[in-house]
């Protein structure tokens, strides 16, 4: 940390922190909980952040902070004042095994910071002496750069105690700080500004606001709310009555000992394939405890993401772990299952292990693509919507409808419960049928909001929604061919059209017959049509879903259909390989950094050119006895190997920024 007199002076201490790292500057007369500074200093996520007295800038916002501290210096030259001004500061690193329960301030933030003349600061959250001065100075420090802060702010308490960041009960004195951030707000670099619900941050004016900000800080248990603050806001009723409130102290436990969120979640799938591997031998024992180790895997992978906000430790490489593993753990249990039930009685249940994963794939896509197309929509109304904002006044039905739609919580305790109280086929049965339905709910709703509103897309949702579709080069040749202008339901409606086309012929046709190679290149042309002019029609969200069902249903098809041995697993790696592909694309879109790259999307064949794949190998080789088998392995293998390679290099070495979901949104 270091101390600057004057506006000039900060502007040297700036030039002398290297320019890869994040700077902080305080107002050494900032009066607030620890817990306030580690919100506004130590998210990786925006460029800037801010609360009262207190800017956190990241290595692509210096140059503008420089700008800025440079103008005011000219200001205090121009209008005479001398008064004293911001510091930068450096982060610091943090060992792996150093704690923040171990600070007594915000990572790399000292207890006492010093203020003018070598004054010196009281401990953040306390008052300072009688007589201290209440001028101008200001101070700066930073922290780890593999920190963020808790984003949503939304504790457990009512709305109406919360203020506003950066509020107190006293208007406070003038902050240069606070000049800062605006500055950068004027420059058009984003500020984020963390809601702070009851915590304080405050630069009082004089002793007697001094004095009732520090009654402030005194009043609020700074533990209880980041206990609390470690916790979505929203989130499913399973997960927030019986696992939240025993898996935050789990979470604090394990920040005491020095443990990361990548531990934690590694540990979550650990256990996950631990309770696959026992749901395999197909026993009644075995099939038990995989139900409690299932459990058991979705308390630590509620605990890695609490952890992570009680921590501030959220990552990059973090974000990406937690967002895969959740599928590796689930596709792997379903494995599991069908495994169980071959070893019990000889029954087979890889159609129905494939049939879940390929309903809760489409599903997700559903979520997506009508999320993405909807971002940043303009004129975004719809009765279906004001209904919908209605009945979240009405708090049980907001229950009712996390429920209905069978998120993570929810559907792993029925799993849990069924795999060990019932058999295989029973668990996979009332799974498709709770999937099936939470589907049509959540897809109805978006249709219905869809027809409704009246909005414009941006052309970045096209953009995204084109990025979901995984349009490989057949459909392309098709739509340079025969470019289409806009359309209100033109895409949807040849999207549709080809799924059903492919999909009928499939299962009309047969395993070994060439009537879906016919089918498959109809839907490729269809695709092609769909995917001709940019995606802003009020369905077009309904694209990347279509592609998907279309795609994963005839692999589905033609290995329930093949009967060769060892054909549906091999289907169940290929879909599993090529929906990892799929939902790494959405996380990459959702970190703002765009889909994989266009090059590795033509060489996997996008999703047409996948479809004809599979659909001319079962017609060549329906006549050999494992022929079919061997091409379906072989083509997983080869698309585990290229997506898992780019993905892996991808969120490892890009520098991407840490995305983490704190909305709540069904898994």
């Amino acid at each position: 940390m270091r101390t600057a007199n004057d506006a000039a002076g900060v502007t040297a201490e700036l030039a002398a922190v290297p320019a890869h790292e994040r700077v902080a500057l305080v107002d050494p007369r900032f009066v607030g909980h620890v817990h306030t500074l580690r919100l506004a200093l130590t998210d990786p996520r925006f460029p800037a952040a801010a609360v009262r007295g207190a800017l956190s800038v990241q290595p692509e916002a210096r140059t503008a902070l420089a700008r800025a501290v440079t103008a005011a210096a000219a200001t205090a030259r121009t209008s005479g004042s001398g008064g004293a001004a911001p510091t930068a500061a450096p982060a610091r690193a943090l060992g792996p095994a150093e704690s923040l329960e171990r600070e007594t301030a915000p990572t790399g933030v000292p207890a006492t910071v010093p203020g003018r003349a070598g004054q010196a600061r009281p401990p953040l959250g306390s008052a300072p002496r009688p007589g201290a001065d209440a001028g101008g100075g200001d101070a700066g420090a930073a922290s780890n750069a593999d920190a963020a802060a808790h984003a949503s702010g939304e504790y457990a308490e009512s709305l109406s105690r919360t203020r506003p960041s950066g509020t107190t009960a006293a208007p406070g004195a003038h902050s240069r700080v606070d000049d800062l951030a605006a500055a950068l707000d004027a420059e058009g670099v984003p500020v984020h500004r963390p809601e702070l619900g009851v915590l304080v941050a405050a630069v009082p004016a004089d002793a007697l606001s001094r004095a009732k900000a520090q009654d402030a800080v005194d009043a609020v248990d700074d533990e209880r709310v980041r206990l609390r603050s470690a916790v979505k806001s929203r989130d499913g009723f399973f997960t927030t009555f019986c696992i939240s409130p025993y898996s935050r102290y789990i979470a604090r436990w394990c920040a005491r000992r020095g443990l990361t969120p990548n531990q934690v979640t590694t540990a979550s799938l650990l256990t996950a394939l631990i309770a696959a591997a026992c749901a395999a031998t197909g026993t009644r024992p075995g099939f038990v405890s995989a139900g409690v180790l299932l459990i058991a895997s979705f308390v630590l992978d509620c605990t890695d993401g609490q952890l992570a906000r009680y921590s501030l430790q959220y990552s990059t490489l973090g974000a990406w772990l937690d967002a895969t593993f959740d599928r590796a753990k689930e596709y792997a249990y379903y494995a599991g299952l069908a495994l169980g039930a071959a070893r019990a009685d000889g029954d087979d249940v890889w159609a129905l292990a494939l049939g879940a994963m390929v309903l809760q794939t489409c599903r997700h896509v559903v979520d997506f693509a009508f999320n993405e197309a909807n971002h940043d929509a303009t004129g975004n109304t719809s009765p279906t919507a004001a209904l919908s904002g209605r009945l979240d006044s009405v708090g049980w039905t907001v229950w009712v409808r996390r429920m209905i739609v069978l998120p993570i919580g929810e559907r792993w305790a029925m799993i849990a419960v069924l795999t060990a109280f019932t058999t295989p086929r029973i668990t996979f049965y009332v799974l498709l049928v709770g999937c099936a339905l939470a589907a049509c709910y959540t897809t109805a709703g978006r249709v219905l909001r869809s027809l409704t509103r009246r909005a414009e897309r941006t052309d970045r949702a096209a953009h995204a929604l084109a990025e979901l579709a995984d349009t490989g080069p057949l459909a392309e040749l098709v739509a340079k061919a025969a470019p289409r202008g806009p359309s209100s339901y033109l895409a949807p409606l040849s999207a549709a059209l080809g799924a059903a086309a492919v999909l009928a012929g499939t299962a009309a046709a047969g395993f070994g017959s060439w009537v879906p190679v016919g089918c498959a290149v109809l839907y490729a042309v269809l695709a092609g049509v769909a995917v001709a002019a940019p995606l802003k029609g009020p369905l077009d969200w309904l694209v990347p879903p279509l592609f998907r069902a279309a795609e994963y249903g005839v692999i589905l098809i033609l290995a329930a259909c093949s009967e060769v041995n060892g054909a549906l697993p091999a289907a169940f790696g290929l879909i599993a390989a090529v929906a990892y592909h799929h939902y790494d694309t959405v996380y990459r879109i959702r970190g703002g950094t765009g889909a994989p790259p266009h090059l590795l999307v033509r060489a996997i064949g996008g999703h047409e050119g996948r479809t004809v794949a599979v659909t001319a190998a079962a017609a060549l080789l329906h006549h050999r006895n494992q022929g079919f088998t061997i091409a379906l392995t072989a083509l997983a293998a080869a698309l585990a190997l290229a997506v898992l390679t780019e993905s892996i290099r991808f969120w490892v070495s890009s520098g991407a920024p840490a995305v983490h979901d704190e909305t709540g949104e069904p898994a």
